[in-house]
This record gives structure tokens, sequence and C-alpha cells, in this order.
């Protein structure tokens, strides 16, 4: 075929690593449009205006959807925003991120704070960002408006969420915002743990990171999970289980699978790769809710994912300054609970995932096309035809070391510092186009539309 005959793409990248829905193989992948138009066997010659011949070290992967950030703009924006989050996403190899409702002020509860958000995320944006919308008590008559305008979802807690102006859900008031879900098809994301065994659990006063662990035990995760499955089994609605710490609950998990109910589950990276016995005294980087827990806890969590009853793995993003964390003192009941890892998802899943022989496949199965399954993004997660051309070039032989100032998070903490990790994202593509943090040319994406 003379070669002003042949189909003329964007974007064409050329490799011996590409990761497909085949698995990792020899291809051709033709971007038109910002969307994947072509994936042929390598040496076909698909003609483009512009060719990307990949590296032997280099794999191309699908760009990862991370459903749990907390990009806390507007209103608590020393804490994090749009443009430095997703900077920090894009330098991960994230092309998409779906924001949480709470510690932005106002939260996103009814649809005039859902558009006060919308309107501070436009244009600075340099991934695609949805949102989750807030179940909070009272406003049960906000769910439909909200779905309507596009949220992907609800998040609620079963205990105080950390900042007043979002608060929590009794069993029963989940229980009747999950019917109401049902009658459009939304899900429930719930934040589990139970308020009255934390209420009656140990003070977590002082810098020994033990007193913390023993304020969130796992039985107050244990009840509340129990709960949630009962509920969404009496209601019919979808439910999903954020940060999952707690290895206990993969039995009641695998059993209300079993039985039909729509029930999803996510870990995080902290909870695959840290561990309790390892944690300094005053290190309140590693603080978070449910707490990171012991290494015979990971381990099972590990299994969990391996067998299908953990379904994804997102990173809880959860910024602060650095003030919140109490650096000074470290007290752990003073600082503030999140982890910041946004950028470092994929490598910290990579460090661990190729000791344990597990196969990169996997890991973007459950960082990429499983989280964008539960959000209902039907052109995100996959390289395949006719899905959004968000692509990484990912070395997964490449190292480094955590090095806290160049991590594009607007605090510069992070419990990873100094780490060493394999795998180095080296580009990230937004619909074929190349991610260079200085023009923002991500979308603001509603439920239904992508």
């Amino acid at each position: 075929m003379p070669e002003s005959s042949k189909p003329q793409f964007d974007l064409v990248f050329r490799g011996q690593r590409i990761l497909t829905t085949a698995g990792i193989v020899a291809r051709e992948v033709g971007v038109r449009d910002g969307l994947i138009a072509a994936i042929e066997p390598l040496g076909n010659g698909l003609a483009g205006a512009q060719i990307i011949e990949l590296a032997d070290d280099e794999t191309l992967i699908p760009g990862l959807v991370d459903t749990h950030v907390h990009v806390n703009e507007p209103g608590r924006t020393e804490w994090e925003g749009f443009a430095s989050a997703t900077r920090a996403a894009a330098a991960g190899g994230v092309t998409t991120i779906i924001d949480m409702p709470l510690n932005s002020i106002p939260p996103t509860t009814n649809v005039e704070a859902l558009q006060l958000k919308r309107a501070a995320a436009k244009d600075q944006a340099f991934v695609d960002v949805g949102f989750w919308g807030g179940a909070i008590p009272g406003n049960k008559g906000d769910l439909r408006s909200l779905h309507d305008e596009g949220v992907f979802g609800f998040k609620c807690f079963l205990l105080h969420s950390g900042v007043d102006e979002f608060p929590h859900l009794e069993a029963d008031e989940m229980e009747e915002d999950m019917a109401e879900l049902k009658t459009f098809d939304s899900v429930m994301i719930v934040h589990a743990e139970d308020s009255r065994a934390i209420d009656r659990a140990p003070s977590a006063g002082g810098d020994h990171y033990d007193k913390f662990l023993h304020s969130r035990p796992r039985g107050a995760e244990n009840i509340a999970i129990a709960e949630v499955i009962e509920r969404a089994r009496w209601t019919g609605a979808r439910a999903h289980i954020l940060h999952l710490s707690s290895s206990d609950a993969l039995p009641m998990i695998e059993s209300a699978k079993a039985d039909g109910v729509h029930l999803t589950v996510e870990t995080c990276p902290h909870y695959l790769t840290l561990t309790s016995e390892e944690i300094p005294n005053g290190a309140t980087a590693f603080k978070c809710c449910p707490p990171i827990r012991e290494a015979s806890n990971r381990e099972k969590l590990w299994k969990g994912l391996e067998d299908g009853l953990i379904d994804c793995i997102v990173t809880d993003h959860s910024p602060s300054t650095l003030d919140l964390k109490d650096l000074e003192n470290g007290d752990f009941a003073v600082a503030w609970g999140g982890v910041s890892s946004l950028q470092l998802g994929l490598s910290l899943i990579w460090t661990e995932a190729r000791q344990r022989g597990i196969a990169l496949e996997k890991v973007l199965n459950w960082m990429s096309k499983r989280p964008a399954e539960l959000a209902g993004l039907h052109r995100k997660g996959q390289l395949a035809l006719g899905f959004d051309a968000d692509l990484a070039v990912f070395a997964a032989d490449d190292a480094f070391v955590v090095d806290v100032t160049k991590l594009k998070h607007k605090n510069p903490i992070t419990p990873y510092a100094g780490k060493p990790l394999s795998g180095v994202v080296r580009q990230t593509y937004l619909r074929g186009g190349l991610i260079d943090g200085e023009t923002p040319t991500g979308k603001l994406l509603r439920r239904g539309e992508i």
C-alpha cells in the first residue's frame, strides 16, 4: 500500500511491550481524536503525524484510575488543590481521579457545592477529574439531584469523619439512603469503622504507634463492614467498602459476594506495603484511619487481592499541611490522619508485587481496569480499541529513591520518604496528548458521559 494511502493517525506508539487486553505483547497503537483507533502487530507500519518508539525497557500501559483522592479544594486549598494533585497524579501515571466529597469546604453534599467544586477545578486539571457526592444526615433529598448532575456515587462515614462539616450516618440512616440510591442504581461507598467500638477503645494519646493502633481495633472495622453487607443485602443496593485494612473481614466479604450481595472492596498501597511493626514512635506521617496493621495482616490482604475478594487498589491520598501532622510532638492522637501517596501508588504496588511473583498485568487490573469499572467509566482503564488514549510509559526495571522534595503534591511529607522503589513513569498521555505539567488539558467528568 502506498504511504500516502495508509490511514493516518495523530500518534502511533511502537514497542515490544504494550500492555493490551491480550497481555504484554509487541504492538503498534494508533491514536486518533483522543481515542485508541488501532492495535496491530509490531511491524505493520501504522502511519502517524507523530511516532513514538518505545525503548526496550519501557512498557506502554493504560493510565491508572484512582477513585479515592482528597483534593480539598475549595476551602482547604493549603492542604492540596486541583493543580498540585493532578500534577502528582500525572507524574505517577494516573490519568483519571475521582475526588472525595469531604475536606473541601463546602463538602459535596448538594448541587450548589458540586458546582463550586467544579468551578475550582476548571482550567487547572492536568488529568481527568470526576466527583463523588456525600451522604450525610438530612441530605437524602439532595442525592437524586447530585446523581443527575453527574456524581459517580455517594460516600458516607459510620463514625466521625474528622471534619465537623461532614457528619456521619448511623447504620439505619445509611440503609435509608441506600434504598434511595437503589432507585437510580447509584452506589454507596463507605468508610466502615464503628463509632461505638472506637469510643470504647483505648486512648491514642502520645507518640507510640502501638497505642494508636489499639485505638482503632480491627473489631471496629469488622462490625461496620458487617453492617454495610447486611444493609446492602436488605436493600439490594450497590455498596463499596473503602480502604479495607482488617483482613479479619475477608471471610465475611467472601460470603457476601457468594450470596450475590452487590459488594465491591478496595484497599490501599499503605496497607499492602507498610507494617505497624516498622513504624517509629512519633512518625505521624504514617497515621491514617483505619490504621496500618501488622505484617501478618498485610499478607492476608495480598491473598484477598489474589483471590478476588478485594477488587481494586487506590491511594486514599489524604494530605494536610505539615503543622496538622504534629511533627514537632509526634502525637498520634493530635495528628491529622492521612497518607500522601498519589504520585507513588504504581511504583509502591509494583515494587511489592514483583517480589511476590505477581505480573504487571495484574497490578494494572487492580489499579486501572477495576477502579474504572467501579466508577462506571466505560472508556477508561484499558488499552483497547475505542478507549480513551490515556496511557503511560513505564520503565518497570528502573529504580529510584523517594525524595519528598520532588513530589508534586502540595505539602512535602509522605511515609515513603527515602524508600527505594522499582518502576518509573517516564511519560503520561491524556487522550493522546503528553501531559507536560504546564498546560492543563484534563476534563471534568460526569457519570454516564464517558
